[in-house]
């Protein structure tokens, strides 16, 4: 006997949703879909800030509701309307800052800032210090110094250290953040994520769920990596792709094939199918 359907569903994007080319599979596409048309709600929940999901609404057919920076910043991709944010203050962002250059020299900053829309001129979204290196190509970011880096509230602080692995900086990290930052990374190529203090994807959850009225039981959610952890342990049914992170598939119910062999479908279908 099938177990109930989920009550929501709640997906990653990189490396969970979409394959290595950044595309959505039909098999994928048509498996959200069921779902969405069914009348359960479909949550991106994503490390991605808004400006970057218009690609994923434009594989997916339709534009859901969108959990990101980590749970930072809840976003109507229908409406391109930032619902809410939660960022860290500027004294925060000092203390950080000071902090990560010290126990990681040589470390590069980054700062990701949020407007009323995915594409606000008016505030410059992704900012960096000079020197910071990239973990993935992104060409639309403004440099700065390093003060004026720190001068406004930012959903994300970036700390970046190029040939680390960021599995290491996170250790090192964590012992002198506690109470001040939430931290994770979604690549292992050198790059912390910090927030808010308890912003994680299971809070972003919590919150989406109550801004759409919709009770938060029998939540399925997939994701690959460790800033998934939350997410994972929060749903009733926690699934993690064949490629996920080892932690991530520690944290799941159930471990699916890979992003590039439709693992979220697989599983969806079973309840949409």
């Amino acid at each position: 006997m099938r177990s109930p359907r989920p009550g929501l569903v709640a997906s990653d994007v990189d490396g969970t949703l979409i394959d290595h080319d950044d595309r959505i599979s039909a098999r994928t596409r048509a498996a959200v879909q069921a779902v969405a048309e069914s009348g359960t709600p479909f949550v991106l929940a994503t490390g991605r800030p808004p400006r970057w999901i218009e690609p994923v609404t434009d594989g997916l057919g339709f534009a859901p509701m969108a959990v990101c920076a980590n749970g930072a910043v809840l976003y109507d991709s229908a409406a391109d309307s930032i619902l809410w944010a939660a960022t860290l203050d500027v004294d925060t962002l000092a203390w950080l800052s000071d902090l990560a250059t010290t126990v990681l020299p040589g470390a590069g900053l980054a700062a990701e800032r949020i407007g009323r829309t995915a594409h606000d001129t008016a505030t410059p979204q992704f900012v960096s210090a000079p020197g910071y290196e990239h973990a993935w190509l992104n060409p639309d970011h403004t440099e700065m110094s390093s003060d004026d880096l720190i001068s406004a509230p930012a959903v994300k602080l970036l700390v970046r250290l190029p040939g680390a692995t960021s599995h290491e900086m996170a250790r090192i990290l964590a012992p002198h953040i506690v109470g001040k930052a939430d931290m994770t990374y979604s690549t292992d190529n050198g790059l912390i994520e910090l927030a808010a203090p308890g912003v994680t994807k299971a809070s972003g959850l919590l919150a989406i769920a109550d801004v759409i009225g919709v009770r938060l039981e029998r939540i399925a959610a997939f994701g690959d990596m460790p800033n998934d952890i939350p997410m994972l342990s929060l749903a009733d049914h926690g699934v993690a792709v064949e490629n996920a992170h080892p932690d991530a598939k520690a944290a799941a119910d159930e471990v699916t094939s890979t992003n590039v062999d439709d693992g979220v479908a697989r599983v969806l279908e079973r309840w949409w199918g």
